[in-house]
């Protein structure tokens, strides 16, 4: 206690630090620059992240596009980077120089290289004559059904490959055979 002027006793406030600024041991806060880092996993790689935004684009353009051909071409030409954004984050490529002679499509690499994505593959090769015939304008190449049905797949592959790049570069754990959630819609 101590005295003041005026001859009364006045209690003498101790100044502490506050809890927050003092570590579990009563030592004080040190920044984390002492802590040994703890290594993450790398993400994605940019171009699968790139390719896959691509890929959102595309199908957001082919649902406000009016023709059924333009539509039903976008909506393939979507699904084809989204499979561009999975051969990017797992593929590798041909060791054997005399493997790679023949140019083969992203649909005929992607089962290679994602095989719980094989039905998709085939799904979308099928396909590729009908895009094809739709981008020379041939009328009969894709019906307002057809656009449609497309458009609709492509949402659902679509958010299948994100989910596989936001996991990175780690391989699926599922066989090609267990389908679950993430295989072909049945379509009659």
């Amino acid at each position: 206690m101590r005295e003041t002027t005026d001859n009364k006793p006045q209690a003498q406030v101790l100044q502490l630090p506050l809890p927050s600024a003092v570590g579990g041991s009563g030592m004080p806060y040190r920044p984390a620059g002492d802590v040994h880092p703890v290594l993450r996993r790398a993400g994605a790689p940019p171009a699968a992240v790139d390719l896959l935004a691509q890929a959102q684009r595309g199908l957001a353009e082919a649902r406000e596009l009016e023709g059924p051909l333009e539509r039903y071409a976008a909506a393939h030409l979507a699904a084809l980077r989204a499979s561009a954004a999975v051969l990017a984050l797992r593929g590798r490529p041909e060791e054997n120089p005399r493997k790679r002679k023949r140019i083969r499509s992203a649909w005929e690499v992607l089962p290679e290289v994602a095989p719980e994505l094989a039905e998709w593959a085939l799904y979308y090769a099928a396909g590729a004559p009908k895009r094809a015939a739709a981008e020379a304008g041939i009328a009969s190449a894709a019906s307002a059904r057809d656009a449609d049905d497309l458009i609709r797949n492509t949402a659902l592959f679509l958010r299948i490959v994100q989910r596989l790049v936001a996991r990175g570069a780690v391989p699926a754990s599922r066989g090609a055979g267990d389908a679950g959630e993430e295989g072909m819609p049945r379509t009659g």
